[in-house]
């Protein structure tokens, strides 16, 4: 079951339309980085990676010149072996950064491949426990006004959704607690209200805002400060009152540990397509049940809707407005809050390659 043949695709696809968040400004397009693995029996997996629009020809090239050369010939079953190989033959360059986001588009295309060569879905070959996972709608819109909000919230409610994200982060915080006071009447007192800064505030302003948020009942407060202050990050949760997510732009397992133990973060949130891969997700799931803690998602909810459905400490499934939705052509469904995890072998994501076709990056 030796790996015989990789190749890797570039795509810059567009945003259906344009969104905006705190940090990085308005996103009209993102790409996507696909890796195909076939086995010597003719098994195939794919594997896949974004970015919010810069990175991706240098994350297929890192795949290309210097990965690639350790995968032919791999077992293709051995993945935390292979899994270490990559992590030791870049890690002078990399221990997080491009480096993990091209772990985890082949580490993803290894568990692919293992699930069409048993013959088994990822959510029941990651322990199969629940099969499916609660699931909230993921808003990039800090370019709304209120009323603005309330309707796209209106609208996720009619497709099915039970709990809702939106990013605050605005110059004014009179204007964040507006549109956070304005969902929430929609809402009514018992649908989820999660709010996301993107990493916008210092400390002392995240404290105040979540003080502010409080009285909203915010389920969490997403990325209120940079990750890397963990000391910070603890001072919010203790002063502010929220309980704290976040992770989207954690790469490794260590920084998971301190996340946790020093920045007292409440919902781990890795992302499958930037930690490294299912392999290290897994572990960083594992590190949050030691804690008693449970875990989130950011992204590609088609292949987090496995990871979550397999473990017994989820939390909310994020569906991300940077979705592949036109470009798959079995994307999972929604019913009353609830996405089930399809049992097709591997993850059982479909490509709609005449879709992607007119949107590949030339290298």
């Amino acid at each position: 079951m030796v790996i015989r043949c990789i190749e890797t695709k570039h795509y810059r696809l567009p945003l259906s339309h344009p969104m905006t968040d705190a940090t990085h400004g308005v996103h009209t397009d993102f790409e996507v980085v696909i890796v195909r693995l076939e086995s010597e029996c003719g098994c195939v997996g794919y594997g896949y990676t974004y970015t919010i629009g810069r990175g991706g020809a240098a994350i297929a090239a890192l795949i290309e010149r210097d990965l690639k050369p350790l995968l032919i010939g791999a077992d293709a079953v051995r993945i935390e072996q292979t899994w270490e190989r990559m992590w030791r033959c870049l890690h002078y360059v990399g221990r997080g950064g491009l480096v993990s986001f091209a772990m985890s588009a082949v580490d993803i295309a290894l568990w692919d491949l293992r699930g069409h060569i048993e013959g088994q879905p990822l959510w029941k070959m990651l322990g199969g426990y629940s099969g499916g996972a609660r699931a909230y709608s993921g808003g990039i819109d800090l370019q709304l006004n209120p009323d603005e909000l309330v309707e796209q919230t209106r609208c996720n409610l009619r497709r099915g959704f039970r709990a809702i994200k939106i990013k605050v982060g605005r110059d004014k915080l009179s204007e964040d607690i507006a549109r956070v006071q304005a969902v929430r009447e929609c809402l009514g007192p018992d649908v989820p209200l999660m709010v996301d800064a993107n990493m916008r505030w210092s400390v002392e302003q995240a404290i105040r805002a979540a003080r502010a948020f409080g009285e909203y009942d915010v389920f969490w407060f997403e990325e209120p400060t940079i990750p890397d202050d963990y000391q910070g990050m603890a001072r919010i949760a203790a002063e502010g009152g929220l309980p704290i997510a976040a992770g989207e732009n954690l790469h490794t397992i260590f920084e998971f540990r301190h996340s946790i133990d020093i920045g007292k973060i409440a919902f781990p949130e890795p992302d499958v397509s930037n930690i490294g891969g299912i392999t290290n997700w897994m572990r960083v799931a594992k590190l949050a049940y030691a804690h008693n803690l449970q875990v989130t998602s950011h992204g590609v909810h088609e292949l987090h809707l496995h990871l979550l459905a397999a473990i017994p400490n989820a939390s909310y499934l994020e569906v991300h407005s940077f979705g592949l939705e036109r470009f798959i052509t079995n994307p999972p469904q929604l019913n009353d809050g609830i996405m089930r995890a399809p049992d097709l072998p591997g993850h059982g994501v479909e490509f709609d390659w005449d879709q992607l076709r007119d949107y590949e990056v030339a290298e």
